[in-house]
């Protein structure tokens, strides 16, 4: 059986403070990292250091706080306005910090009992949370007579998995072995702000640069980064579209996460992978929707394929955390970013869900799992819903491709990756087809079933799956899963009169199950332009044979 307690609290909610603050909430204490909540810096040393971000809340108004942990003496993160008030209003909170801040947090009047001095050995704070200090180098290691250094990073033990919280600090080699041997290190808080002559002429020490930090990551072997120290003062910023592009570029094989607002620790049964393009519209709701999912204890992860978002995609996946991926244009096609989201994930149950697609309740993920789970099949997909704003022919053609009645296992090889679950082993036994311009599914589902492989209906795991396409874009997916489908079923051929015949028939049908629901009058063109353009481009893609210029393949994958 699943350690309940263990699969349920892997997900660690966290609020990023900006520079390296940031409040972690484990289910046995709230710990503050560095917190940062005045503008003291400008106030006290320099007026053209204020903030770039607004102060999240008043220390004064912090009254969850268990333990506050600071790295070192500087303002930024040992801050003289900020943590007496803190200590005020949080008069349980403990205290921990190398010697300098030791001494700072007794002058400012925080009692000595409130206070530890940071070690390098483990330490309890809480049940199945424990910390011990890491060397810092800012810029080199530096220990007093007595050994006890004067910067530190935390390494955090939570129920097993280790989170390195930095501070400041360049890459040393005593850093990183100490890291190897404490480790495995799950999730490291890096600094990117890196040091260089101008901030040094400015009298800004500055960290590791991105590419240095990435690199340190590798090292220690960790599987996510949170990039921090990068965005409060603008003479040490950096812009965090260059994060993503050295890390889409680098491809170091872990997980950027930038102002995220939960830290997955669980060692995921489950793996959920998202394609995306442009897909914030709907992507807040499909994650927030995937978060509430009751799973029974069985942990899962999100892995994003992005293929070139422009808009606001990567910041909504990075704020809940997902592992994010990255596949240029040229590269792209439905098989190939399907593999390289199945190859970076971890769980035995690989899940598919579109980017437009929301979850119609929180039992769909277990519903859509449970008939692999069960060992009945080896591949899964679920109904799907048109969304509000899905024409009328796209929800009749929902409702005959997802009826209301699972089939455990079903006798033909249909299948749908919008809402689909597939077997780890199955997948790497028959992986999705990388050449073919669309209905991966099928053709995966087509070898399954002809090998004797189980495939499943699930009525009762449904999404919402919302299409807002233009008639040009509607023509474009029917051509290309036309000729997607010559490849799977050769033997299927459409002739001018079936053209004429389908678009007749399919259009008047529509027609008089609008009339039926009373919304004829407001859908009957649409109903014509739909089935003109599904059957028209269908028409067009199965009478294409031929392999697909470089001009072919943007016209079918990113249509206007």
């Amino acid at each position: 059986m699943p350690d309940h307690r263990l699969t349920t609290t892997m997900h660690i909610p966290i609020r990023m403070l900006g520079q390296s603050g940031c409040r972690l909430s484990f289910p046995g204490a709230t710990i503050y990292v560095d917190p940062y909540l005045s503008n003291s810096v400008q106030e006290l040393d320099a007026h053209d250091l204020g903030r770039q971000l607004p102060v999240p809340f008043p220390p004064e108004k912090v009254h969850d706080a268990d333990w506050v942990l600071i790295t070192h003496g500087h303002k930024d993160h040992c801050d003289p306005h900020t943590l007496p008030k803190l200590a005020a209003a949080s008069p349980t909170a403990r205290f921990i910090g190398p010697g300098p801040v030791v001494c700072k947090l007794k002058e400012w009047g925080i009692a000595s009992e409130r206070i530890i001095t940071a070690q390098e050995g483990w330490f309890d704070l809480a049940p199945d949370l424990r910390i011990c200090a890491i060397p810092a180098a800012h810029p080199e290691i530096e220990r007093d007579g007595a050994g006890n250094l004067a910067c530190v990073g935390y390494l955090l033990d939570y129920a097993g998995k280790r989170i390195y919280l930095a501070g400041d600090t360049f890459a040393r080699q005593e850093i990183i072995d100490r890291l190897i041997a404490e480790g495995p290190v799950h999730t490291a808080f890096l600094p990117v702000n890196e040091h260089n002559f101008f901030r040094d002429r400015r009298g800004i020490l500055g960290n590791m640069s991105v590419h240095e930090a990435f690199q340190f990551a590798v090292e220690i072997g960790a599987r996510q980064v949170v990039a921090v120290h990068w965005d409060m003062f603008a003479i040490n910023a950096v812009d965090p579209e260059e994060i993503r592009l050295i890390h889409q570029r680098m491809r170091p094989g872990f997980a950027l996460l930038l102002r995220p607002a939960l830290i997955n620790l669980a060692d995921a049964r489950i793996s959920l992978i998202i394609r995306t393009l442009n897909e914030a519209t709907y992507l807040e709701e499909l994650l927030q929707g995937i978060a509430t999912q009751q799973t029974h204890g069985l942990a899962h992860e999100v892995v994003l394929v992005d293929s070139g978002s422009t808009d606001d995609t990567l910041k909504i996946a990075e704020r809940h955390g997902c592992r994010i991926h990255h596949i240029t244009r040229e590269e792209f096609s439905f098989g190939r970013s399907l593999n390289r989201g199945c190859e970076a994930a971890e769980g035995g149950i690989l899940v598919m869900i579109s980017g437009h697609c929301v979850p119609i309740d929180d039992q769909w993920l277990q519903r859509l799992c449970q008939p692999i789970l069960d060992g009945a099949v080896d591949y899964a997909y679920g109904r799907q819903f048109c969304g509000q704003n899905s024409y009328f022919s796209e929800c009749r053609i929902f409702a005959k491709y997802f009826p209301e009645n699972s089939r455990i296992p079903q006798d033909d090889f249909f299948c749908n990756n919008a809402n689909a679950a597939i077997l780890r082993s199955t997948w790497e036994n028959y992986r999705f087809d990388e050449d073919i311009t669309g209905l991966e599914d099928m053709a995966l589902a087509q070898r399954l079933v002809a090998n004797g492989g189980k495939l499943a209906y699930v009525a009762e795991a449904g999404v919402l799956h919302h299409h807002n396409e233009s008639w040009p874009q509607i023509k474009h997916r029917f051509e290309r899963e036309a000729i997607a489908l010559q490849k799977i079923m050769p033997q299927v051929h459409m002739r001018w009169w079936d053209l004429v015949r389908y678009i007749i028939t399919s259009t008047g049908k529509d027609w008089r199950h609008a009339w039926r629901q009373g919304v004829w009058r407001k859908n009957v063109a649409d109903i014509v332009r739909y089935r003109r353009n599904q059957y028209w481009g269908s028409f067009r893609g199965n009478r294409e044979h031929s392999k697909l210029s470089h001009v072919e393949k943007e016209k079918y994958f990113f249509p206007d």
